[in-house]
Protein backbone atom coordinates (compact mmCIF):
# COMPACT_ATOMS: atom_id res chain seq x y z
CA UNK A 1 0.00 0.00 0.00
CA UNK A 2 1.66 3.05 -1.40
CA UNK A 3 -1.17 5.26 0.16
CA UNK A 4 -1.50 7.16 3.52
CA UNK A 5 -3.74 9.05 5.31
CA UNK A 6 -2.64 11.86 7.43
CA UNK A 7 -4.76 14.59 9.51
CA UNK A 8 -4.41 17.14 6.40
CA UNK A 9 -5.44 14.65 4.35
CA UNK A 10 -4.43 11.60 2.03
CA UNK A 11 -1.00 11.20 0.47
CA UNK A 12 0.55 8.43 -2.10
CA UNK A 13 4.39 7.72 -2.47
CA UNK A 14 6.17 5.79 -4.51
CA UNK A 15 8.24 2.30 -4.38
CA UNK A 16 12.40 3.17 -3.63
CA UNK A 17 14.26 2.64 -6.63
CA UNK A 18 16.99 0.98 -5.06
CA UNK A 19 14.81 -0.87 -2.58
CA UNK A 20 11.16 -2.06 -3.95
CA UNK A 21 10.55 -2.93 -0.33
CA UNK A 22 10.64 0.75 0.81
CA UNK A 23 8.06 3.33 -0.01
CA UNK A 24 8.69 7.30 -0.24
CA UNK A 25 6.74 10.13 0.38
CA UNK A 26 8.31 13.12 -0.93
CA UNK A 27 6.96 16.63 -0.03
CA UNK A 28 4.57 16.44 2.30
CA UNK A 29 3.59 19.56 4.07
CA UNK A 30 3.59 19.79 7.59
CA UNK A 31 3.34 23.64 7.83
CA UNK A 32 1.59 26.33 5.55
CA UNK A 33 4.03 28.34 3.46
CA UNK A 34 5.66 31.10 5.35
CA UNK A 35 5.38 34.28 3.66
CA UNK A 36 2.44 37.24 2.83
CA UNK A 37 0.92 37.41 6.06
CA UNK A 38 2.89 34.36 7.92
CA UNK A 39 6.26 35.61 6.98
CA UNK A 40 8.81 36.13 10.09
CA UNK A 41 5.87 34.60 12.07
CA UNK A 42 5.88 31.20 13.74
CA UNK A 43 5.07 28.19 11.86
CA UNK A 44 0.67 27.74 10.98
CA UNK A 45 -0.92 24.34 10.45
CA UNK A 46 -0.54 23.18 6.97
CA UNK A 47 -4.08 23.56 4.76
CA UNK A 48 -6.01 20.07 4.58
CA UNK A 49 -7.04 18.44 1.15
CA UNK A 50 -9.18 17.06 -0.34
CA UNK A 51 -8.42 13.66 -2.52
CA UNK A 52 -5.40 11.86 -3.02
CA UNK A 53 -2.17 14.21 -2.99
CA UNK A 54 0.53 12.77 -4.81
CA UNK A 55 3.65 13.22 -3.25
CA UNK A 56 6.57 11.49 -5.61
CA UNK A 57 8.43 14.81 -5.85
CA UNK A 58 10.62 16.64 -2.93
CA UNK A 59 9.18 20.04 -1.70
CA UNK A 60 10.74 22.93 -3.02
CA UNK A 61 13.64 24.38 -0.99
CA UNK A 62 14.29 27.36 1.49
CA UNK A 63 15.03 30.78 0.18
CA UNK A 64 19.12 30.84 -0.63
CA UNK A 65 21.65 31.38 -3.12
CA UNK A 66 23.22 27.87 -3.12
CA UNK A 67 23.33 25.48 -5.81
CA UNK A 68 24.26 22.13 -4.46
CA UNK A 69 24.87 19.31 -6.80
CA UNK A 70 22.01 16.30 -7.34
CA UNK A 71 19.75 18.78 -5.01
CA UNK A 72 16.64 21.55 -6.38
CA UNK A 73 17.82 25.10 -6.33
CA UNK A 74 15.26 27.83 -4.93
CA UNK A 75 13.69 30.31 -7.45
CA UNK A 76 11.72 33.49 -6.39
CA UNK A 77 8.03 32.15 -5.85
CA UNK A 78 8.91 28.75 -4.46
CA UNK A 79 7.11 29.28 -0.96
CA UNK A 80 5.41 25.65 0.07
CA UNK A 81 8.59 25.41 1.63
CA UNK A 82 8.08 23.20 5.01
CA UNK A 83 8.07 19.73 3.72
CA UNK A 84 9.50 16.61 5.07
CA UNK A 85 9.91 12.78 3.73
CA UNK A 86 9.19 9.40 4.72
CA UNK A 87 10.89 6.40 4.05
CA UNK A 88 9.08 3.30 5.32
CA UNK A 89 9.50 -0.42 5.09
CA UNK A 90 6.00 -1.29 2.55
CA UNK A 91 5.53 -4.43 4.90
CA UNK A 92 6.54 -3.26 7.88
CA UNK A 93 5.08 -4.48 11.54
CA UNK A 94 4.36 -1.15 12.76
CA UNK A 95 5.08 0.83 15.89
CA UNK A 96 9.23 1.01 14.47
CA UNK A 97 11.37 3.11 15.45
CA UNK A 98 11.72 6.63 14.26
CA UNK A 99 14.73 8.62 12.36
CA UNK A 100 14.52 12.49 11.74
CA UNK A 101 16.88 14.13 9.65
CA UNK A 102 18.04 18.12 10.12
CA UNK A 103 20.40 18.82 7.36
CA UNK A 104 23.34 20.85 8.07
CA UNK A 105 24.41 24.26 5.55
CA UNK A 106 25.69 27.20 7.93
CA UNK A 107 21.80 27.72 8.86
CA UNK A 108 21.62 29.39 5.20
CA UNK A 109 22.03 26.47 2.73
CA UNK A 110 20.50 22.76 1.82
CA UNK A 111 17.92 20.63 1.83
CA UNK A 112 16.64 17.45 2.41
CA UNK A 113 16.48 16.63 -1.14
CA UNK A 114 20.77 16.14 -1.62
CA UNK A 115 21.52 12.34 -2.49
CA UNK A 116 23.38 12.43 0.72
CA UNK A 117 20.01 12.16 3.17
CA UNK A 118 18.30 9.28 0.57
CA UNK A 119 16.58 7.19 3.74
CA UNK A 120 16.56 3.99 2.06
CA UNK A 121 19.02 2.01 3.86
CA UNK A 122 18.47 3.23 6.91
CA UNK A 123 14.64 1.96 5.80
CA UNK A 124 15.67 -1.14 5.24
CA UNK A 125 17.41 -1.12 8.98
CA UNK A 126 13.94 -1.34 9.89
CA UNK A 127 13.81 2.38 10.65
CA UNK A 128 11.24 4.84 9.57
CA UNK A 129 13.31 7.56 8.47
CA UNK A 130 12.03 11.71 7.75
CA UNK A 131 14.03 14.16 6.36
CA UNK A 132 12.67 17.86 6.24
CA UNK A 133 13.17 21.17 5.31
CA UNK A 134 12.99 24.71 7.53
CA UNK A 135 13.74 28.60 6.91
CA UNK A 136 17.20 29.71 6.71
CA UNK A 137 19.41 32.15 6.21
CA UNK A 138 17.23 35.58 7.33
CA UNK A 139 13.90 33.62 6.61
CA UNK A 140 14.94 31.16 9.34
CA UNK A 141 17.36 33.11 12.07
CA UNK A 142 17.18 36.68 11.39
CA UNK A 143 16.42 38.70 14.31
CA UNK A 144 13.26 41.05 13.90
CA UNK A 145 13.10 44.10 15.79
CA UNK A 146 9.25 44.44 17.94
CA UNK A 147 8.28 46.10 20.47
CA UNK A 148 6.77 43.06 22.22
CA UNK A 149 10.18 41.16 22.15
CA UNK A 150 9.28 39.02 19.53
CA UNK A 151 5.96 37.01 20.20
CA UNK A 152 4.81 38.13 17.08
CA UNK A 153 7.96 37.74 14.95
CA UNK A 154 9.66 35.39 17.05
CA UNK A 155 13.87 34.32 16.94
CA UNK A 156 14.76 31.17 15.85
CA UNK A 157 11.77 30.74 13.44
CA UNK A 158 14.02 27.62 11.65
CA UNK A 159 13.98 25.83 15.14
CA UNK A 160 10.48 26.35 15.15
CA UNK A 161 9.74 25.09 11.92
CA UNK A 162 11.78 22.02 13.33
CA UNK A 163 9.19 21.74 16.08
CA UNK A 164 6.64 21.94 13.88
CA UNK A 165 8.28 18.94 12.02
CA UNK A 166 8.28 16.76 15.60
CA UNK A 167 4.80 17.83 16.04
CA UNK A 168 3.68 16.52 12.65
CA UNK A 169 5.35 13.24 13.14
CA UNK A 170 3.99 12.98 16.66
CA UNK A 171 0.29 13.04 15.38
CA UNK A 172 0.79 11.35 12.21
CA UNK A 173 3.77 9.06 11.66
CA UNK A 174 1.47 6.11 12.75
CA UNK A 175 -0.13 6.03 9.56
CA UNK A 176 3.64 5.34 8.18
CA UNK A 177 4.12 2.18 10.39
CA UNK A 178 6.25 4.52 12.82
CA UNK A 179 5.76 4.93 16.42
CA UNK A 180 5.23 8.63 17.87
CA UNK A 181 7.27 7.59 21.10
CA UNK A 182 10.33 5.94 19.49
CA UNK A 183 11.54 9.04 17.78
CA UNK A 184 15.65 10.08 17.16
CA UNK A 185 16.10 13.57 16.06
CA UNK A 186 19.54 13.47 14.10
CA UNK A 187 21.21 16.18 12.59
CA UNK A 188 25.21 16.92 11.24
CA UNK A 189 26.94 20.79 11.13
CA UNK A 190 24.26 23.49 11.60
CA UNK A 191 21.78 20.30 12.20
CA UNK A 192 23.37 19.17 14.71
CA UNK A 193 23.05 22.13 16.61
CA UNK A 194 19.57 22.21 15.91
CA UNK A 195 19.61 18.90 17.49
CA UNK A 196 21.31 20.20 20.74
CA UNK A 197 19.33 23.38 21.13
CA UNK A 198 16.02 21.41 20.72
CA UNK A 199 17.54 19.00 23.03
CA UNK A 200 17.41 21.50 26.01
CA UNK A 201 14.23 23.46 24.76
CA UNK A 202 11.52 23.08 26.87
CA UNK A 203 9.18 23.66 24.24
CA UNK A 204 10.60 20.42 22.37
CA UNK A 205 10.45 18.60 25.30
CA UNK A 206 8.64 14.60 24.77
CA UNK A 207 8.68 15.25 21.14
CA UNK A 208 11.79 12.74 20.92
CA UNK A 209 13.58 9.97 22.94
CA UNK A 210 16.91 10.17 21.56
CA UNK A 211 19.36 12.39 19.37
CA UNK A 212 22.05 11.87 16.80
CA UNK A 213 24.77 14.81 16.88
CA UNK A 214 27.36 14.76 14.09
CA UNK A 215 29.78 17.73 13.90
CA UNK A 216 27.67 20.26 15.79
CA UNK A 217 28.83 23.67 15.40
CA UNK A 218 30.29 25.97 18.71
CA UNK A 219 28.04 28.89 17.45
CA UNK A 220 25.14 30.95 19.33
CA UNK A 221 23.78 34.41 19.39
CA UNK A 222 22.38 37.06 22.06
CA UNK A 223 19.72 38.89 21.01
CA UNK A 224 21.93 41.95 20.49
CA UNK A 225 24.64 40.10 18.29
CA UNK A 226 21.38 39.36 16.08
CA UNK A 227 20.02 42.74 16.10
CA UNK A 228 23.52 44.21 15.38
CA UNK A 229 23.62 41.23 11.91
CA UNK A 230 20.04 42.50 11.30
CA UNK A 231 21.26 46.24 10.65
CA UNK A 232 24.04 45.14 8.26
CA UNK A 233 22.17 43.14 5.92
CA UNK A 234 18.87 45.79 6.23
CA UNK A 235 21.74 48.23 5.23
CA UNK A 236 23.45 46.25 2.07
CA UNK A 237 19.81 45.08 1.12
CA UNK A 238 18.90 48.91 1.27
CA UNK A 239 15.62 48.68 4.01
CA UNK A 240 15.42 50.25 7.10
CA UNK A 241 16.43 47.67 9.99
CA UNK A 242 12.69 47.57 11.04
CA UNK A 243 9.65 45.08 11.15
CA UNK A 244 8.25 46.90 8.22
CA UNK A 245 11.26 47.52 6.06
CA UNK A 246 12.39 43.43 6.47
CA UNK A 247 9.19 42.92 5.18
CA UNK A 248 8.94 45.40 2.60
CA UNK A 249 12.54 43.54 1.15
CA UNK A 250 11.60 40.20 -1.02
CA UNK A 251 13.14 36.82 -0.01
CA UNK A 252 15.76 36.83 -2.85
CA UNK A 253 16.77 40.42 -1.80
CA UNK A 254 17.78 39.32 1.96
CA UNK A 255 19.81 36.57 0.23
CA UNK A 256 21.45 38.63 -1.90
CA UNK A 257 22.47 40.68 0.94
CA UNK A 258 23.50 38.30 3.27
CA UNK A 259 25.64 37.11 0.74
CA UNK A 260 27.29 40.16 0.22
CA UNK A 261 28.13 40.86 3.85
CA UNK A 262 29.62 37.61 4.19
CA UNK A 263 31.70 38.28 1.50
CA UNK A 264 32.58 41.59 3.05
CA UNK A 265 34.06 39.73 5.93
CA UNK A 266 35.65 37.03 3.84
CA UNK A 267 37.79 39.96 1.74
CA UNK A 268 38.37 41.90 5.34
CA UNK A 269 41.20 40.26 7.11
CA UNK A 270 40.49 43.20 9.99
CA UNK A 271 37.46 42.14 10.60
CA UNK A 272 37.89 39.69 13.05
CA UNK A 273 36.24 36.17 13.59
CA UNK A 274 33.90 36.45 11.03
CA UNK A 275 36.66 36.79 8.35
CA UNK A 276 37.72 32.94 8.92
CA UNK A 277 34.50 31.05 8.28
CA UNK A 278 31.38 34.27 7.41
CA UNK A 279 28.81 32.53 8.70
CA UNK A 280 26.64 35.04 9.88
CA UNK A 281 22.95 33.02 11.38
CA UNK A 282 22.44 31.04 14.25
CA UNK A 283 20.32 29.73 16.72
CA UNK A 284 19.65 32.68 19.44
CA UNK A 285 19.10 33.08 22.93
CA UNK A 286 16.01 34.80 22.85
CA UNK A 287 15.02 33.71 26.49
CA UNK A 288 11.96 31.98 25.05
CA UNK A 289 12.66 29.55 23.44
CA UNK A 290 16.27 28.70 24.43
CA UNK A 291 18.11 30.70 27.50
CA UNK A 292 21.82 29.30 26.91
CA UNK A 293 24.08 27.90 24.71
CA UNK A 294 23.42 23.87 24.71
CA UNK A 295 26.77 22.90 25.95
CA UNK A 296 25.83 25.19 28.40
CA UNK A 297 22.44 24.53 28.80
CA UNK A 298 23.36 20.37 29.28
CA UNK A 299 25.86 20.68 31.73
CA UNK A 300 23.23 22.05 34.18
CA UNK A 301 20.98 18.88 33.29
CA UNK A 302 18.54 20.72 30.59
CA UNK A 303 18.94 17.72 28.16
CA UNK A 304 16.82 15.17 31.24
CA UNK A 305 16.56 11.74 29.81
CA UNK A 306 17.23 12.28 26.09
CA UNK A 307 19.94 9.71 24.92
CA UNK A 308 22.83 11.28 22.69
CA UNK A 309 24.91 9.80 20.13
CA UNK A 310 27.76 12.28 19.17
CA UNK A 311 30.25 12.37 16.53
CA UNK A 312 33.15 14.15 14.40
CA UNK A 313 35.80 13.59 11.81
CA UNK A 314 38.78 13.92 12.85
CA UNK A 315 39.98 16.29 10.06
CA UNK A 316 36.56 18.91 9.93
CA UNK A 317 38.19 21.91 8.67
CA UNK A 318 39.93 20.95 5.48
CA UNK A 319 36.50 20.89 3.76
CA UNK A 320 36.24 24.47 4.17
CA UNK A 321 39.46 24.89 3.14
CA UNK A 322 39.21 22.52 0.23
CA UNK A 323 35.84 24.54 -1.37
CA UNK A 324 37.30 27.78 -0.53
CA UNK A 325 35.02 28.91 2.56
CA UNK A 326 37.87 29.55 4.83
CA UNK A 327 40.42 32.39 5.15
CA UNK A 328 44.15 30.64 3.58
CA UNK A 329 45.99 31.54 6.92
CA UNK A 330 49.39 30.52 5.52
CA UNK A 331 52.00 32.64 8.08
CA UNK A 332 52.80 32.63 11.79
CA UNK A 333 51.98 36.15 11.81
CA UNK A 334 48.37 35.15 10.46
CA UNK A 335 47.88 32.38 12.42
CA UNK A 336 48.95 34.29 15.97
CA UNK A 337 45.66 37.24 14.52
CA UNK A 338 43.80 34.32 14.18
CA UNK A 339 44.62 32.98 17.98
CA UNK A 340 43.95 36.75 19.47
CA UNK A 341 40.23 37.30 17.48
CA UNK A 342 39.36 33.65 19.10
CA UNK A 343 41.42 34.58 22.41
CA UNK A 344 42.70 31.23 22.09
CA UNK A 345 45.93 30.68 24.59
CA UNK A 346 49.46 30.78 23.38
CA UNK A 347 50.05 27.36 24.80
CA UNK A 348 47.09 25.84 22.47
CA UNK A 349 48.80 27.24 19.87
CA UNK A 350 51.96 25.96 20.46
CA UNK A 351 50.52 22.29 21.39
CA UNK A 352 49.47 22.16 18.00
CA UNK A 353 52.65 23.14 16.32
CA UNK A 354 54.39 20.59 18.10
CA UNK A 355 52.31 17.76 17.28
CA UNK A 356 52.49 19.01 14.00
CA UNK A 357 55.94 19.53 13.51
CA UNK A 358 56.15 19.24 9.59
CA UNK A 359 52.83 20.39 8.85
CA UNK A 360 52.43 23.94 7.50
CA UNK A 361 51.02 26.61 9.01
CA UNK A 362 47.56 25.87 6.93
CA UNK A 363 47.76 22.79 8.37
CA UNK A 364 48.03 24.15 12.09
CA UNK A 365 45.02 26.34 11.46
CA UNK A 366 42.72 23.56 10.59
CA UNK A 367 43.44 21.71 13.03
CA UNK A 368 42.98 24.54 15.43
CA UNK A 369 39.83 25.60 13.72
CA UNK A 370 38.82 22.16 13.63
CA UNK A 371 38.32 21.66 17.11
CA UNK A 372 37.57 25.14 18.03
CA UNK A 373 34.37 25.29 15.87
CA UNK A 374 33.30 21.45 15.64
CA UNK A 375 35.27 18.82 17.38
CA UNK A 376 35.94 19.58 20.42
CA UNK A 377 32.69 21.13 20.90
CA UNK A 378 30.93 18.24 19.58
CA UNK A 379 32.90 16.06 22.84
CA UNK A 380 32.13 18.80 25.44
CA UNK A 381 28.18 17.84 24.19
CA UNK A 382 28.42 14.69 24.95
CA UNK A 383 30.72 14.87 28.30
CA UNK A 384 27.96 17.26 29.46
CA UNK A 385 25.34 15.34 29.24
CA UNK A 386 27.31 12.39 30.50
CA UNK A 387 28.49 14.55 33.89
CA UNK A 388 24.94 16.10 34.32
CA UNK A 389 23.58 12.64 34.53
CA UNK A 390 22.72 11.95 31.22
CA UNK A 391 23.36 8.49 28.53
CA UNK A 392 25.80 9.39 26.23
CA UNK A 393 27.92 8.25 23.13
CA UNK A 394 30.96 9.44 21.51
CA UNK A 395 32.30 8.63 17.92
CA UNK A 396 34.76 10.09 15.91
CA UNK A 397 34.86 9.64 12.04
CA UNK A 398 38.64 8.96 11.31
CA UNK A 399 38.69 6.90 7.71
CA UNK A 400 41.22 8.20 5.60
CA UNK A 401 43.13 6.68 2.60
CA UNK A 402 45.78 7.81 -0.02
CA UNK A 403 44.32 7.64 -3.82
CA UNK A 404 45.70 9.03 -6.95
CA UNK A 405 48.70 10.94 -5.43
CA UNK A 406 46.45 12.60 -2.85
CA UNK A 407 45.20 12.02 0.55
CA UNK A 408 41.78 11.69 1.16
CA UNK A 409 40.72 13.72 4.34
CA UNK A 410 38.26 12.60 6.91
CA UNK A 411 36.83 16.05 6.62
CA UNK A 412 33.19 18.14 7.54
CA UNK A 413 30.03 16.04 5.64
CA UNK A 414 32.26 13.41 5.12
CA UNK A 415 30.86 10.62 7.50
CA UNK A 416 27.37 11.33 6.43
CA UNK A 417 27.33 9.24 3.38
CA UNK A 418 28.35 6.56 5.37
CA UNK A 419 25.81 7.03 7.97
CA UNK A 420 23.31 7.03 5.69
CA UNK A 421 24.51 4.21 3.11
CA UNK A 422 24.43 6.54 -0.10
CA UNK A 423 28.31 5.91 -1.13
CA UNK A 424 27.32 4.90 -4.38
CA UNK A 425 26.24 8.38 -5.28
CA UNK A 426 28.12 9.79 -7.80
CA UNK A 427 27.60 13.48 -7.01
CA UNK A 428 28.88 12.39 -3.66
CA UNK A 429 32.10 11.31 -4.32
CA UNK A 430 34.23 14.68 -4.03
CA UNK A 431 32.90 14.57 -0.21
CA UNK A 432 34.28 10.38 0.33
CA UNK A 433 37.21 10.68 -1.95
CA UNK A 434 36.09 9.05 -5.16
CA UNK A 435 34.37 5.97 -5.75
CA UNK A 436 34.11 3.44 -2.71
CA UNK A 437 36.03 0.12 -2.15
CA UNK A 438 34.97 -2.80 -0.52
CA UNK A 439 36.26 -2.21 2.79
CA UNK A 440 34.58 1.53 2.33
CA UNK A 441 31.35 -0.57 2.08
CA UNK A 442 31.60 -2.28 4.93
CA UNK A 443 32.34 0.50 7.12
CA UNK A 444 29.27 1.90 6.23
CA UNK A 445 26.98 -0.87 6.89
CA UNK A 446 28.92 -1.06 10.37
CA UNK A 447 27.89 2.79 10.58
CA UNK A 448 24.06 2.47 9.30
CA UNK A 449 23.29 -0.12 11.56
CA UNK A 450 25.19 1.66 14.52
CA UNK A 451 22.53 4.67 14.55
CA UNK A 452 19.70 2.03 13.23
CA UNK A 453 20.38 0.34 16.95
CA UNK A 454 21.12 3.41 18.68
CA UNK A 455 17.20 4.63 17.26
CA UNK A 456 15.70 1.14 18.40
CA UNK A 457 17.31 0.26 21.70
CA UNK A 458 19.97 3.65 22.76
CA UNK A 459 23.14 1.48 22.15
CA UNK A 460 25.10 1.86 19.02
CA UNK A 461 27.02 -0.83 19.98
CA UNK A 462 30.23 0.37 22.20
CA UNK A 463 30.37 1.66 26.37
CA UNK A 464 28.67 5.18 26.36
CA UNK A 465 30.82 7.18 28.58
CA UNK A 466 30.85 7.06 32.37
CA UNK A 467 30.53 10.83 33.49
CA UNK A 468 33.72 11.23 35.05
CA UNK A 469 35.51 14.66 34.88
CA UNK A 470 37.41 13.38 32.04
CA UNK A 471 34.39 12.25 30.14
CA UNK A 472 35.74 8.50 30.23
CA UNK A 473 37.35 6.63 27.63
CA UNK A 474 34.23 5.01 25.86
CA UNK A 475 35.10 6.51 22.27
CA UNK A 476 34.16 4.59 19.02
CA UNK A 477 36.33 5.79 15.94
CA UNK A 478 35.13 5.15 12.95
CA UNK A 479 37.80 3.39 10.56
CA UNK A 480 37.80 0.48 7.56
CA UNK A 481 38.95 -2.71 8.39
CA UNK A 482 42.18 -2.01 6.69
CA UNK A 483 43.42 0.89 8.94
CA UNK A 484 42.03 -0.55 12.06
CA UNK A 485 44.88 -3.62 10.89
CA UNK A 486 47.27 -0.68 10.79
CA UNK A 487 46.49 0.59 13.87
CA UNK A 488 46.91 -2.82 15.46
CA UNK A 489 50.41 -2.18 14.21
CA UNK A 490 51.49 1.12 15.16
CA UNK A 491 50.17 -0.28 19.00
CA UNK A 492 52.23 -2.96 18.43
CA UNK A 493 55.59 -0.69 17.76
CA UNK A 494 54.31 2.21 19.93
CA UNK A 495 52.61 1.11 22.54
CA UNK A 496 49.07 1.89 23.69
CA UNK A 497 49.46 5.31 24.30
CA UNK A 498 50.27 6.41 21.13
CA UNK A 499 47.17 4.75 18.82
CA UNK A 500 44.91 6.15 22.16
CA UNK A 501 46.45 9.84 21.05
CA UNK A 502 45.90 9.44 17.35
CA UNK A 503 42.00 7.94 18.21
CA UNK A 504 41.92 11.37 20.27
CA UNK A 505 43.09 13.16 17.30
CA UNK A 506 45.95 14.18 19.30
CA UNK A 507 44.46 17.37 21.14
CA UNK A 508 42.30 16.57 23.54
CA UNK A 509 44.30 17.31 26.49
CA UNK A 510 45.43 20.95 25.03
CA UNK A 511 42.23 21.91 24.61
CA UNK A 512 41.22 20.50 28.38
CA UNK A 513 43.38 22.35 29.46
CA UNK A 514 42.97 25.72 27.46
CA UNK A 515 39.35 25.69 27.63
CA UNK A 516 36.49 26.20 24.78
CA UNK A 517 35.70 29.40 24.38
CA UNK A 518 31.64 29.72 23.27
CA UNK A 519 31.43 31.79 19.59
CA UNK A 520 28.74 34.04 18.42
CA UNK A 521 28.10 33.77 14.69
Amino acid sequence: MDVFTTKSGTVRGRRAERDRGIVVVRGLPYAAPPFGALRFRDPQPPEPWDGVRDCTAFGPVAPQSAELPGAPVWSPGDEDVLTLNIWTPADGPGDLPVLVWIHGGAYVFGSSAQPDFDGTALAGEGLVVVTLNSRLGFEGFGHVPCADRGAAFPDNRGLLDQIAALEWVRDNIAAFGGSPDRVTLAGQSSGATSVACLTVADRARGLFRRAVLHSAVNAFASVEQAARTTAEVAAEAGVPATRAGLLAAPPGALVAATDRVCARYAQDPASGRRHYDPAIYGPVADGVLLTADPLEALAAGAGGPVELLVCHTTEEYWLLDAVGSSAKITTKEQLAVFAADFGLPDSLVEGHRERLPDAPVLDVYLSLHSGLLFAEYSSRLAEAHARAGGRAFLARFDRRRDQAGRRVRAWHCADIPFAFGNLHEESLHFLVGGPPGEADAELSRRMTRAWAAFAALGDPGWERLDGSAGGGSAVRVWRTAAEERADAVRRAAEGAAGDASRAQNGFRDLWRTAGLPLLAP
